[in-house]
C-alpha cells in the first residue's frame, strides 16, 4: 500500500513537471519564433545599456553562434518569467493535499506575493538600476575608448542582477515565514537589525559590479524590505503547535455541557 502511494506521488509529480515545462516551452516558441521575436526581445533587454553608450556604439558577438544563442536564451528567460505563476501553481497543487486547511489558506497568498515581489524586483532592476549604473560606469570611460560590450557577457550580467534583485524582494516573505513558523520572534529580528544592515552591504558588494552606486542601490532596498517584513510580521501570529491545537479542541462533555 505504501509503495503504491509512493508511486502515485511520483506519477503526479511527473505530470506536474510536464505541465510546467510544457508551459515554458510553448511560451518560448511563441516569443522566440512568432511574436515579438528573439531579436526584438534582446534589443529590449539591451536598451538600458545602449542608451548609456555613446552615439554609434554597438554591442559585439565574439562567438560563431553567439548571435543566435544569446537571443534564444533571453527568450527562454522571458518565457520562464511569464510562466512563473503557473509553475508555482503546479508546485502548490502537488503539495496542497498534504497541508492543513489553515496552511492551504496561507500558502496561496504566499505564492502570489512571492511571484509579484520577484517580478517587481526584476522590474526595479531593469527600469531604474540599469540606467543609473550604466551611466555611472560609462561616465568614467576615457574619451579615447569606444565601448563595445559583448552580448554574452551582458546576458550573464543581466541574469545575475535579475536574480539578485528578484531574491532581494522576497525578504518580507522570508521574514513572515520565519515568524509564522516560530523560528524567530519579531523582537529578535529587531535586535539583529545592525547585523542585517552590514550583511546587506556585504551581499551587495559580492553580487553587484564593483561600483558604489549599484551596491548602494541593492543594499538599501534590502534594508527597507527587511523593515517592511518586520512591520507585516507583527500582524502574523506564531502558528500553534500540534499539541496546542489538540488541547484547544473542546472535549465532547465540554461541547455538550453534560457530565459523564
Amino acid at each position: 500500500m505504501q509503495q503504491d502511494t509512493f508511486i502515485s506521488h511520483l506519477v503526479e509529480l511527473r505530470e506536474r513537471l510536464v505541465r510546467a515545462v510544457s508551459a515554458v516551452l510553448v511560451l518560448f516558441a511563441v516569443f522566440a519564433f512568432a511574436w515579438p521575436g528573439a531579436g526584438v526581445i534582446y534589443d529590449f533587454l539591451a536598451a538600458p545599456l545602449m542608451h548609456a553608450l555613446p552615439d554609434g556604439a554597438k554591442m559585439i558577438a565574439t562567438g560563431v553562434i553567439t548571435p543566435f544563442m544569446v537571443p534564444m536564451k533571453v527568450s527562454a528567460l522571458v518565457a520562464f518569467m511569464v510562466a512563473l505563476p503557473y509553475v508555482l501553481y503546479q508546485a502548490w497543487a502537488f503539495v496542497a493535499p498534504g497541508l492543513y486547511e489553515h496552511e492551504k489558506k496561507l500558502a496561496a497568498p504566499l505564492i502570489v506575493a512571492s511571484t509579484v515581489l520577484f517580478l517587481a524586483g526584476v522590474a526595479f532592476c531593469y527600469y531604474f538600476v540599469f540606467g543609473q549604473v550604466f551611466k555611472f560606469i560609462h561616465g568614467f570611460a576615457p574619451k579615447s575608448i569606444t565601448p563595445a560590450p559583448d552580448i554574452e557577457a551582458y546576458f550573464s550580467f543581466v541574469i545575475t542582477m535579475f536574480i539578485a534583485f528578484g531574491v532581494t524582494f522576497e525578504i518580507p516573505i522570508v521574514v513572515l515565514i520565519l515568524v509564522r513558523a516560530g523560528v524567530v520572534s519579531v523582537e529578535k529580528l529587531r535586535d539583529v537589525r545592525p547585523y542585517v544592515i552590514v550583511g546587506a552591504f556585504v551581499v551587495a558588494a559580492v553580487v553587484t559590479p564593483p561600483d558604489v552606486l549599484s551596491q548602494f542601490m541593492l543594499a538599501v532596498p534590502m534594508c527597507l524590505l527587511y523593515e517592511a517584513g518586520l512591520i507585516l510580521a507583527r500582524f502574523v501570529g506564531v502558528r500553534p503547535k500540534r499539541e496546542d491545537r489538540v488541547e484547544s479542541r473542546p472535549s465532547p462533555t465540554e461541547s455538550t455541557g453534560k457530565s459523564p
